[in-house]
């Protein structure tokens, strides 16, 4: 997965989205993941990351989205994940509410996985985010 240059968005509300890449961080993977993503795409294990990065950038209609959320987003691969909060053996990628200590799975693997264009993810998770 390309690096993200959105590593945290702050936002002045106490909430967080903290997405998690089904891929582990550093140069050497970053690569791995781009290769992999262009010699074979449906073998890819990290649709969010499909979703949301071209090869070598993250999409800009995401980038719109997240600057205009009202929620800190934070963006972390699965090492990350486990360094940060001792999290691991989750099925990934996921995206967690954060409230505070308290992390709650807000959207699955499962779920992330049905969408085939990163509009569809978008308009999903603006319609969960006015149940907030």
């Amino acid at each position: 997965m390309p690096a993200c240059p959105l590593k945290v968005i702050m936002a002045s509300n106490q909430q967080k989205l903290l997405f998690v890449y089904n891929a582990d961080s550093g140069l050497f993977n970053t690569i791995t993941d781009i290769a992999h993503k262009i010699i074979s795409p449906k073998t890819y294990a990290c649709h969010l990351c499909e979703l949301t990065h071209g090869y070598f950038k993250v999409r800009e209609s995401w980038v719109k989205f997240l600057q205009q959320l009202d929620l800190d987003c934070e963006f972390l691969h699965r090492d990350e994940l486990f360094a940060q909060y001792g999290i691991e053996g989750k099925a990934l990628p996921v995206i967690y509410l954060k409230q505070g200590d308290n992390l709650v799975i807000w959207m699955t693997k499962e779920t992330i996985e049905q969408f085939d264009r990163i509009e569809e993810l978008i308009a999903f998770m603006q319609k969960k985010l006015n149940e907030l």
